[in-house]
């Protein structure tokens, strides 16, 4: 068993939990490259599977956060943890069940309430795990999972569809006759085993820290006094943040779609191409966003989180506009590549921005605020606005590129204006927290927040 106190298991920690992580994203984004062999299979249109990517999955997954985040901050962590994993597995094996559009959104459904266990969790461990200087860079490490997860689950679907083609089916034991895009759902369901059994017997429950983490819990009320005190703070960075969730999440559920259609590209080929940009290019640009933030913190910028969004808008915004232009699917893939960079680079900062606002008993509760308003915004209108946009507006579902165009520039756009508005409101609630904090253990048990003045 590895020593509590040691650097080893904090690193080990963000190690399996960014394996955890992985495996959700297995779950939750193969659905992007399995379109195509959905739609036939199913007879779906696009935004019936755009319904099954975002909303059915994201509505579900916010909401359940809620409950979970206020869990995380009083109950066993990785005990959550295992729980949540085990449970989005299995309703990963029952999307590969399913036979009905139902049936799909249901376990889709499953999948989100399961997973909304893991990150609330996580980041309330891993800042207990860390000094606050290391805290970007850590979390960063964690953020890896978004790209790896993804990439692995085009990768991995590219294979297989080489392999097999895209409409092959096979009969098995039990559930009987299968197609392919059904069984990658009962495969990417195995690492649950190894990953829930090493959670349970190699890492220790950190010991919560700050100030307040011997002092008392904190009622709802208290947190949403807190939040109601800091509410521009906590609006821009979530809004802005979200926006940037919305741009990245549409691209990345619809880019394979774009390439085939397009471009004209084999999809086992542009699973292969697109998850490798993501696994490699994708973890780059976490981990400079994530050091970039810290770097600048140690100059004295303490809404250096803050800035890292700012950053990657101006990086995204030129190529952005280019790819959708693009004549070749080459040319277009090239200028993937610096977009897939610059999309990566926030979340880490991001996170780390939420575990600064406020104190340990509240990381639970921020953190599902967070992913919430994240997850709604991005996850649940990015995958599902885009084809909207192509059916509805252009009403040609050839004019994707096009929707790609007006949906992600009008997202990175309104994200850089919130963040730049977020940042002289962020600098006042971290004077606020720390007079919070300061005056926190002369409060009595159910006594409101320091009053800022």
């Amino acid at each position: 068993m590895i020593s509590r106190t040691s650097s080893w298991h904090a690193w080990y920690g963000v190690i399996l939990l960014l394996g955890i992580y992985i495996n959700s994203f297995l779950d939750r984004t193969i659905l992007t490259l399995l379109i195509g062999p959905v739609r036939g299979s199913m007879g779906f249109s696009d935004s019936q599977v755009g319904f099954l990517i975002g909303p059915a999955f994201a509505i579900f997954y916010t909401i359940a956060g809620l409950p979970l985040g206020w869990l995380a901050d009083r109950a066993s962590r990785r005990w959550l943890i295992v729980i949540g994993q085990v449970f989005w597995s299995l309703a990963s094996i029952s999307f590969g069940l399913g036979r009905t559009f139902i049936e799909l959104a249901l376990a889709r459904i499953g999948v989100g309430v399961g997973e909304a266990t893991l990150t609330p969790a996580a980041y309330s461990m891993i800042t207990d795990l860390f000094p606050r200087e290391k805290l970007g860079r850590a979390l960063s490490v964690y953020s890896m999972g978004l790209q790896i997860g993804g990439g692995l689950a085009s990768l991995l679907g590219g294979i297989l569809i080489g392999w097999v083609g895209e409409s092959a089916s096979y009969q098995l034991p039990v559930v009987g006759e299968r197609y392919m895009w059904q069984i990658v759902f009962f495969l990417v369901a195995v690492p649950t085993i190894p990953l829930t059994l090493l959670m349970m017997t190699t890492f220790h429950e950190p010991i919560r820290r700050d100030g307040d983490s011997v002092a008392r819990d904190i009622g709802p009320g208290e947190f949403l006094r807190y939040f109601r005190a800091n509410a521009g703070a906590f609006l821009t960075h979530n809004l802005g943040f979200g926006l940037l969730a919305l741009s990245g999440l549409a691209a990345f559920s619809w880019m394979p779609e774009l390439f085939i259609r397009i471009h004209g590209w084999d999809r086992a080929f542009t699973g292969k191409a697109i998850g490798l940009n993501s696994m490699f290019v994708g973890i780059a640009g976490l981990y400079f966003g994530g050091w970039l933030g810290d770097r600048w913190a140690r100059l004295g910028q303490i809404d250096s989180k803050l800035r890292v969004g700012i950053a990657a808008v101006a990086l995204w915004l030129p190529f952005g506009i280019l790819l959708p232009l693009a004549p070749s699917g080459a040319l277009a893939f090239a200028f993937w590549i610096p977009m897939t960079f610059a999309a990566a680079m926030p979340w880490g900062a991001a996170a780390a921005a939420v575990q600064e606002l406020v104190p340990n008993k509240m990381r639970g509760r921020a953190t599902a605020v967070y992913l919430l308003v994240i997850n709604l915004v991005g996850l649940g209108l990015g995958p599902q606005l885009l084809p909207l946009v192509s059916d509805y507006v252009f009403g040609d579902e050839m004019k994707i590129h096009f929707a790609l165009l007006m949906v992600t520039v009008t997202a990175e756009i309104g994200a850089a204006i919130l963040l730049m508005l977020g940042l002289s409101r962020f600098r006042r609630s971290l004077e606020y927290r720390d007079r919070w904090m300061s005056d926190m253990p002369f409060q009595k048990k159910g006594t409101g927040p320091f009053v800022r003045r």
